[in-house]
C-alpha cells in the first residue's frame, strides 16, 4: 500500500460517509498516523506519494479513518486545533476552538492598556486567555468550571510560554470584587432545544458543559454579566461573544453599562458585545 493509495482510498471512505472535505481530511490523518514515528507535512505527503506505508502507520490510519466516518471531529482525533496562529492542544474535554472567536480576541486587545488584569471567564482550552497573554501586556487570569478542561489549558500555556494564572471555580465566584480591568468570556450559549438540530460533531462529541446555554441560550449570560458587575473595575470593560440570535436580549441585559458595542464576525452576524463599567451599576 502506497501512500498515494491510502490516501485515494481514505478519500473514497470519508467521502462515501459524507465527511465534509474529504480530501484534505485523509491528508490530516495520515501525517498524524505518520506522526507517531516522523513529523511530516503535506509537501512530504506528496513527495513520498509513492513510499509503501508501514504497518504502524496503516493501523494508525485506518482507526483515525474509521473514528472520523462515525463523526468524531478531525480535532479531537489529532488533538491539535489552530487559534490566532498558534497549534493549541484539545480533547473532548474542552469545546474546539473556533476561527470567530478570534473577533472577541481583537475586541479585548483593542482596549488593554499595559499592565492591565484580564480573566477569561469559562477557559475551556485556554485558547483566549493564552492567546491575550502573547498579544498584549497585561496579566492574564482564567477560571473554569471543569478540572479536566483546565488541565487542557495549563499545558496550552505551558507550551506556548504564556503566563496566565488559573483559578478553578463557577464563572467569577473565584474572583475578588472590583480586581479586573477587563472580563472576557466565550460562554456556552447553544439552546438546549436546539441540540437535534446540531451537526453530529458538536452534538456528539464536543462537552455538553461547554456547549448549552440552557433552554434558550441565555442562562450563562444571565448569570454571568450580574457576576461581571462585581469582579471588574469601575470603568473597566466586558467582552462576550454571542450566539446566533442573541445580541439583542444581551444588550438588555447590560442596563447600566456604557459604550455598548456590538462586534459582527466576517458573514456580517453579531459575534461580540462589548461594554465598560459605568460607576453608576449597582455591585
Amino acid at each position: 500500500m502506497t501512500i498515494r493509495t491510502a490516501l485515494l482510498q481514505g478519500q473514497k471512505l470519508l467521502d462515501d460517509a459524507k465527511i465534509a472535505v474529504p480530501k484534505l481530511t485523509a491528508e490530516v490523518l495520515l501525517m498524524h498516523a505518520i506522526s507517531h514515528e516522523r513529523t511530516v507535512d503535506r509537501a512530504w505527503l506528496h513527495a513520498h506519494s509513492n513510499d509503501e506505508l508501514s504497518e504502524m502507520w496503516w493501523i494508525h490510519y485506518g482507526r483515525y479513518l474509521h473514528e472520523r466516518t462515525l463523526g468524531k471531529p478531525t480535532q479531537y482525533i489529532t488533538g491539535r486545533q489552530e487559534f490566532y496562529g498558534r497549534e493549541f492542544r484539545v480533547s473532548p474535554d474542552v469545546l474546539i476552538p473556533r476561527p470567530e472567536t478570534e473577533h472577541l480576541v481583537e475586541a479585548v486587545s483593542a482596549r488593554v492598556r499595559p499592565g492591565d488584569r484580564i480573566v477569561d471567564i469559562g477557559t475551556g482550552s485556554g485558547a483566549i486567555a493564552v492567546t491575550l497573554a502573547l498579544e498584549t501586556a497585561a496579566n492574564v487570569f482564567a477560571t473554569d468550571v471543569s478540572a479536566a478542561a483546565m488541565a487542557i489549558a495549563r499545558e496550552n500555556a505551558r507550551r506556548l510560554g504564556a503566563v496566565v494564572r488559573f483559578a478553578l471555580g463557577d464563572l467569577c465566584e473565584a474572583l475578588a470584587p472590583a480586581s479586573f480591568d477587563l472580563v472576557v468570556s466565550n460562554p456556552p450559549y447553544v439552546p438546549s432545544r436546539e441540540q437535534s438540530n446540531l451537526q453530529r460533531e458538536v452534538r456528539d462529541f464536543e462537552p455538553a458543559l461547554a456547549l448549552y446555554g440552557g433552554e434558550d441560550g441565555l442562562e450563562i449570560y444571565r448569570r454571568l454579566i450580574p457576576q461581571a458587575v462585581r469582579a471588574v473595575k469601575p470603568g473597566g470593560w466586558l467582552a462576550i461573544e454571542l450566539g446566533f440570535g442573541e445580541a439583542a436580549a444581551v444588550r438588555e441585559m447590560l442596563e447600566g453599562w456604557n459604550a455598548i458595542e456590538v462586534v459582527s464576525d466576517l458573514a456580517g452576524l453579531p459575534r461580540v458585545i462589548v461594554a465598560q463599567a459605568g460607576t453608576s451599576i449597582a455591585r
